[in-house]
């Protein structure tokens, strides 16, 4: 068996740095691999290359039954990406779920007032609660303090 290719060697001069060209290096490389899988892998999946290291190709997905189909047939799928020279020596799929980042503002619920009834309601009932923490808690909650 040969000898793994370690894509990602660190040398001297990234150390200096602080890894930023290293990692850099890293994410151009990826994103080159992704658009290679892209067109091979099950549609209409986004998938993202997250790591090729010793054989190993980690991909992520949004959607749970894609990863599902790719993780049971990761074989025949190994066999359509051999030929491409970038993965010559792969040996395993990775496959993970991709959580969707939602950039929005705070949820409506965190951003609006509580009513002034809602408010008294909540003064009331820390008074009668026998916990200092809980009736701190629900005081502040009462005055709308972040």
């Amino acid at each position: 068996m040969s000898e793994p290719v370690k894509l990602f060697q660190q040398t001297r001069k990234h150390l200096k740095t602080g890894n930023f060209t290293f990692l850099s290096t890293q994410v151009a490389a990826w994103q080159k691999l992704t658009k290679l899988i892209q067109p091979i892998l099950p549609q209409p999946e986004q998938w993202q290359v997250v790591c090729y290291e010793n054989g190993i190709l980690t991909i992520t997905g949004e959607n749970q039954a894609m990863i599902s189909q790719l993780a049971y047939l990761q074989k025949q799928y190994i066999a359509q990406l051999l030929p491409l020279a970038e993965f010559k020596d792969l040996q395993k799929l990775q496959v993970r779920l991709r959580i969707q980042n939602s950039v929005t503002s705070k949820p409506e619920s965190l951003t609006r007032s509580l009513s002034p009834d809602t408010q008294e309601l909540l003064r009331g009932a820390a008074d009668f609660v026998s916990d200092p923490k809980l009736s701190q808690a629900m005081l502040r909650l009462a005055s709308n303090k972040k």
